[in-house]
């Protein structure tokens, strides 16, 4: 997002985080909401530019949102969208992909609350492991031709009791409703926010054998120094490794591999 959507979207995380100071809220609910007026504003193309238009007063573009769905959402939820409907946007899309993130944290703050928001960070990790290497099962989840429905029963026949009901709310929501995103790329962008709500940053670590507990604690300590924050260690083991790790916070790499520095010998024999 660019410019006044950027603006836009702080703001409400801001009152977001708002919401999630008052313990009355219910967060799964509000999550619930959101993720409904998401979907009806994806469904209404027509509603979705009425409410970014820029030609129309933040209050009479409120005023629509309460018309349309008063009585259709919780009050919470009422209040939130309509703040949102107020502030301008670049772009009519970029409303719905805020509204939806906001969904999504709803959800992780649920999670939060009840103490779970590790494990649920850990589960999405694993889970996008899982789908990565099971290409019968990501053609399964990403099928156009298969109904939401069917999908959404796969995956509560893989996670339901295996896994929190928060992860499996998200993963429900995401493949049944994928919005022109890869299902990798969703459940990377998930596995981002949960680790926003800690305040923390994400490494995908790879090793050819499972790290200690020592060689966990100083790798996140080494690499909280190099970023300056708290880093969540998203760990995974792969014997083609050979040796060392693979490291990779965001779009940056930091390979310290055997396998790597032999190819990168054969490299430099071969030039």
């Amino acid at each position: 997002m660019n410019g006044a959507s950027r603006e836009a979207l702080a703001a409400a995380r801001e009152r977001l985080d708002a919401l999630a100071d008052n313990t009355s809220v219910d967060a799964a609910k509000l999550a619930e909401d959101l993720a409904a007026v998401t979907g009806l504003l994806d469904r209404e193309g027509t509603l979705r530019r009425a409410l970014t238009d820029p030609a129309q007063s933040g209050e009479a573009k409120a005023g629509l949102v309460q018309t349309v769905l008063r009585g259709q959402v919780g009050g919470e939820a009422l209040d939130l969208f309509s703040g949102m409907v107020r502030s301008r946007w670049s772009q009519s899309r970029d409303l719905t992909d805020a509204l939806e993130e906001l969904s999504f944290g709803a959800d992780l703050i649920a999670a939060e609350r009840a103490g779970h928001l590790d494990d649920v960070e850990d589960e999405l990790f694993r889970f996008g492991r899982i789908v990565s290497g099971s290409t019968d099962l990501r053609a399964a989840l990403t099928d156009r031709a298969a109904g939401a429905q069917a999908k959404a029963g796969l995956l509560r026949s893989l996670l339901g009791g295996r896994s929190n009901p928060v992860t499996e709310r998200l993963v429900v929501r995401l493949v049944t409703h994928p919005r022109g995103r890869s299902l990798e790329a969703g459940l990377d962008g998930l596995s981002k926010l949960a680790a926003a709500r800690r305040g923390r940053t994400v490494a995908v670590v790879v090793s050819a054998v499972p790290l200690s507990d020592r060689q966990k604690q100083r790798l996140g300590a080494a690499l909280a120094t190099i970023y300056g924050r708290p880093v969540h260690l998203n760990l995974d083991v792969d014997p083609e490794v050979l040796g060392g790790i693979q490291v990779r916070v965001g779009d940056e790499a930091i390979n310290g591999t055997i396998a790597e520095r032999l190819e990168e010998a054969a490299r430099r024999m071969a030039g």
